[in-house]
């Protein structure tokens, strides 16, 4: 008697199928909801990933069901409520609209490539994304982070989970990733205007602090490049947008837990500046391509009541790149710098044909 696979079922190879190309836009994740219970599921998925917390696994996993989901959750929930729109989280309507975009661009070029999104936790999830691309017939399929800077706590996750899907699946496509594109001209010129933007219509403040998601500063010395590609992407921002050293900062926020993470703080350093006279402050997140939680609470409320408190007067939050065309255009020369070599043209009727017939003629089902 056969042991039962452990490949999930699929559908029967069909002969002569055009095989197509696809692109699978892929995020952090969001609850499904702004509430304890949805949030209680989203945290266990992400904080129970090894790549987002590296400490003893057993240790981890006590303290994570036995301390953290049980309060967390709720206070979660209360921020997420806050910048919850009615079409839902944020960085899920987002991120779907860029991959329709993304979709409409391939569209007006000519370029037949199918284009979704997923979520590294939560949903849709990346599994199930690649399950429908399969069936819509994608055998070559490119996996794009929304992470401009690399991160083993980031990209390596979506490397990670597409990995367990392959493991699964009988009929892998060919596969490729996109692990990093922090100082590629195009995304730095879609933060360049995008800045610029606000500037004329809001004022310019007297200096401009890039806030990055933090991560343990011991990552750093176990060799993750996190680091040094957010200053590289503020550097290149900075020369672009004309600025001094003096005239703009880099900091990381975040922080979870008691470990020491990357620093400057974003949080303190923007106190610091109020107490130090500053009035005017404008704020970017260039590592964030998606408004979310960590933008519009965190830095466009909490770090703006903090600058306010220690004598501030003016706190501007620059909107993330979002659906802006430039970054769309951007976002579509990624992902063709890596998409160069696979045939992006359909067969022909006639090369189809060919293949059913000697399919047919080996007996093989049509």
């Amino acid at each position: 008697m056969s042991s039962p696979s452990r490949f999930a079922p699929e559908p029967p190879h069909r002969h002569g199928q055009p095989p197509r190309t696809a692109v699978l836009l892929v995020n952090l994740g969001t609850p499904d909801a702004p509430t304890p219970g949805a949030l209680r599921r989203y945290l266990a998925e992400f904080l129970g990933d090894p790549r987002v917390v590296e400490i003893p696994r057993w240790i981890w996993m006590i303290i994570l069901h036995g301390i953290i989901l049980r309060v967390r959750p709720a206070k979660s929930a209360h921020k997420y409520a806050s910048i919850w729109t009615p079409e839902g989280s944020p960085l899920k309507v987002w991120t779907e609209r860029q991959a329709q975009a993304l979709q409409q661009h391939f569209d007006s070029h000519s370029q037949p490539v199918l284009v979704r999104y997923a979520m590294t936790y939560g949903s849709p999830s990346i599994a199930s994304q690649l399950d429908t691309l399969k069936a819509e017939g994608a055998t070559r399929i490119l996996v794009l982070p929304a992470y401009p800077q690399y991160s083993g706590t980031t990209t390596a996750s979506v490397i990670d989970a597409v990995n367990r899907w392959s493991m699964r699946t009988r009929a892998v496509p060919e596969l490729r990733f996109v692990n990093r594109y922090h100082d590629d001209a195009g995304y730095i010129e879609a933060l360049a205007q995008r800045v610029e933007s606000h500037w004329q219509i809001h004022g310019r403040g007297e200096q401009l602090l890039m806030s990055f998601h933090g991560v343990p500063e011991r990552t750093l010395h176990l060799g993750d490049p996190y680091h040094c590609e957010c200053h590289v992407t503020a550097r290149l921002l900075a020369q672009r947008l004309g600025l001094t050293r003096d005239q703009y900062h880099v900091t990381f926020q975040s922080r979870f837990g008691k470990a020491k993470w990357l620093q400057p703080y974003t949080e303190p350093t923007v106190r610091t500046l109020a107490q130090q006279g500053i009035k005017r402050l404008d704020v970017v997140c260039p590592g964030f391509t998606s408004d979310c939680l960590e933008t519009l609470e965190e830095i466009a409320m909490e770090v703006r009541q903090a600058f306010l408190t220690e004598g501030g007067e003016v706190f501007q939050y620059i909107p993330c790149l979002n659906a802006e065309p430039r970054w769309i255009e951007a976002l579509a020369h990624v992902a063709n710098q890596h998409l160069s070599g696979w045939p992006l043209q359909p067969p022909s009727t006639t090369v189809l044909e060919a293949s059913r017939a000697a399919a047919l003629a080996l007996g093989a089902p049509d």
